[in-house]
């Protein structure tokens, strides 16, 4: 049961984690500015944010599901990820940690709505919100990538879950908006006060969780890999 909950906690963290980074944050902004800008009743604004989290929390279950289930369907991969993921979690772990740290950096191509497209999300009202979820949820940036492909995706096959583990992380990666959406819906005098404090969290959080991953992936060498007997 602990463990249960510690792998959830995990994915859960993860999913926040990537929500407060600064590419994801940007989008999360824009999803926020654009529900605001949709709706005016306080109720529909939260609606709308629950929204715009069921679309992330099925764009990740359905990557989750397509990766894992594709990893996972070959008799002889998935006995070999089954039995030696642990090997390559390690380094994993570890290049993962660094990018996080920024120790590392890479950059990936732009992956902005086009104008054409938000015009068309406009026009959808309230459930724009929805579709807007799954298309930030798919627009990686080096930190979301890091943590999703690097961190969230070897857990979810190490543990044989390509639903639960994915909705997790969707839901981490959209409880901000929820919050945010609350809020502007109820009090918006608010809102810059939090984007603030949490601008200043995220990067101490992040940096936190890749020394983490770098020491868990240094252990998992040793042990794994190294075979030495801690």
């Amino acid at each position: 049961m602990t463990e249960l909950l510690l792998i959830a906690g995990s994915a859960l963290w993860l999913g926040i984690l990537t929500s407060i980074s600064p590419c994801p944050m940007a989008t999360n902004i824009a999803a926020i500015s654009y529900i605001g800008k949709q709706v005016k009743s306080p109720g529909l604004v939260f609606t709308a944010g629950l929204l715009y989290t069921l679309g992330r929390m099925l764009a990740y279950l359905v990557l989750g599901i397509i990766i894992i289930t594709s990893l996972l369907s070959v008799p002889k991969l998935s006995w070999f990820l089954q039995k030696k993921i642990n090997i390559f979690l390690g380094p994993v772990l570890i290049i993962a940690g660094l990018f996080l740290t920024g120790l590392l950096k890479f950059s990936l191509p732009s992956s902005g709505l086009g104008s054409n497209l938000q015009t068309k999300i406009s026009k959808m009202g309230i459930w724009g919100a929805g579709l807007l979820g799954i298309l930030f949820a798919l627009s990686f940036c080096p930190v979301s990538a890091a943590l999703f492909f690097g961190s969230l995706i070897p857990l979810a096959v190490k543990h044989n879950s390509s639903t639960v583990i994915p909705l997790l992380y969707g839901l981490g990666t959209a409880l901000p908006v929820i919050l945010f959406a609350f809020i502007l819906g109820y009090g918006t005098h608010y809102l810059g006060r939090m984007f603030d404090k949490i601008t200043k969290i995220e990067i101490w959080a992040r940096r936190f969780t890749g020394l983490i991953f770098i020491i868990v992936g240094i252990y998992y060498c040793l042990i794994y890999i190294f075979k030495l007997e801690m």
